[in-house]
């Protein structure tokens, strides 16, 4: 069996050029593992950050980064009951999602339809669950709610959208460019989408009647969007924030940029939060910790809804899972030239 394998790797922080690919030690599954030999991985922004140097918690330099792979279980070792090799398994990582093989604990993959291909199952978990978390978990969405998705394009929102319409809210979203503002209206259904790049805020208090009314707004952009987000909450409304991409505009990081954004997005004293009766949710899949467990439930019922119809994991480019790959699909999201996921996909 194989010892190594072989890995797009983050050597330092920098531009996408920095990306390397190598072969690095592959463990043998111990004690309730299993060994996926993956056939894609998805690509996420928080990938970017990383790379960039503008994460949080990460692994010591040099690491393969990746939250999400699809593939095929190779090995199970001791005590694996629920797995057996020849298995299609979907997995969600700490990190390490960029290589040919991974070995990971059996209770972070879960079964994926076999109507789908590799490329598209390792683009549903982490965009369809954040955005399930951020709706349903956090936002406690109901039937009726006014929802506002920042970034309605990408990976997330295009998940985001496809939810809560099928849940019954109103919903509404921004995007950068024309074409991606009609898909999310005409395609995926929500009620209006806004210009990302241009005074949506202005724009969404007219489609309002001028009043506040939304109940839940899903914030991955920091900066200047959270405040404005919270103007626009009715009483009891909520902002689920689970990113800051105004940290990065460009594809090098930039403390300046980084600080601004971080200051624009401001500091929420809890006081400040009574008198308009709102509330503020941050989420991060990686540090559910104790509430891991609903994850796996979600995500069946996520399967479920795409098996049934009800919604589909938009996949915008599959890349190879190649350094060169890599490379291109990081450069790709700088661009924000993404309608929905990216992924990289192994050789066949």
């Amino acid at each position: 069996m194989p010892t190594e394998t072989t890995a797009v790797l983050i050597p330092r922080f920098g531009s996408p050029e920095v990306l390397v690919e190598r072969e690095i030690p592959l463990a043998t599954p111990g004690p309730g593992e299993i060994h996926i030999r993956v056939g894609a991985a998805g690509v996420n922004f928080a990938d970017l950050l990383q790379r960039a140097g503008l994460y949080g918690q990460v692994p010591e330099l040099p690491y393969p980064p990746g939250f999400e792979v699809a593939g095929t279980v190779e090995r199970v070792g001791p005590g694996v009951d629920e797995w057996n090799v020849g298995d299609t398994a979907v997995a969600l990582l700490r990190f390490g999602g960029y290589a040919r093989d991974v070995v990971l604990p059996s209770d972070q993959a879960f079964p994926y339809p076999e109507s789908l291909t590799a490329a598209e199952a390792a683009g549903v978990p982490v965009v369809f669950l954040t955005a399930w978390v951020a709706l349903f978990e956090t936002g406690h969405a109901r039937p009726g709610d006014a929802v506002l998705v920042l970034g309605a394009g990408g990976g997330v929102g295009t998940a985001a959208v496809q939810l809560a319409v099928a849940h019954g809210l109103q919903v509404f979203g921004t995007a950068g460019t024309p074409a991606k503002r009609s898909y999310v209206v005409d395609e995926l259904g929500a009620d209006a989408c806004f210009d990302s790049r241009g005074k949506w805020a202005d724009d969404l208090y007219e489609a309002l009647g001028r009043k506040r009314g939304l109940d839940i707004a899903l914030d991955p952009v920091g900066g200047k969007a959270t405040p404005a987000c919270r103007r626009l909450l009715n009483p009891l409304g909520r902002v689920v924030f689970y990113g800051m991409s105004e940290a990065m505009p460009g594809q090098k990081r930039s403390w300046i940029k980084a600080a601004l954004a971080r200051f624009r997005t401001g500091s929420i004293h809890p006081l400040s939060l009574v008198a308009p009766n709102q509330g503020v949710f941050g989420i991060h899949l990686l540090y559910l910790k104790e509430k891991e467990s609903l994850l796996g439930p979600a995500l069946e019922k996520i399967y479920d809804g795409i098996v049934g119809g009800r919604w589909e994991p938009v996949m915008d480019q599959s890349f190879p899972l190649t350094r060169e790959g890599a490379v291109e699909a990081h450069r790709y999201l700088h661009d924000r030239k993404n309608l929905g996921k990216v992924v990289l996909e192994a050789p066949a």
